[in-house]
């Protein structure tokens, strides 16, 4: 149930960010709970392997290369998923700066 719980949240902070960042495309509610999805799927499975692989020049930047990784992501997650574009492609920096911050106001609710 925490599972569903977490896409759900996800896809209304994708759908939410759509409106926010121009060039941040999603065609629909259900097309961002796909990419919500998709999105855990590759945060389980390839974001780490890419934190290993970047460690170097993470530690270099003092954690702030973690937002290009999440840029990429939401990148693989777009070419993914049909329905979701990012246009120009770094528009996905802002992008991810914007998911970042709202999951990390609506981790503190749930902690609460």
């Amino acid at each position: 149930m925490q599972f569903l719980a977490n896409i759900l949240v996800t896809a209304i902070i994708v759908f939410a960010t759509a409106y926010l960042v121009p060039g941040f495309k999603v065609e629909s509610f259900w097309t961002a709970v796909v990419v919500a999805l998709v999105l855990a799927v590759l945060n389980a499975f390839v974001k780490p392997i890419m934190k290993i692989l970047t460690l170097p020049i993470t530690i270099l930047t003092l954690g702030l290369f973690s937002l290009v990784i999440s840029a990429v992501i939401l990148l693989l997650a777009a070419w993914i998923v049909p329905g979701f574009s990012i246009e120009p492609f770094w528009i996905a920096f802002p992008a991810a700066l914007v998911i970042a911050i709202f999951s990390a106001i609506a981790s503190m609710f749930k902690s609460s």
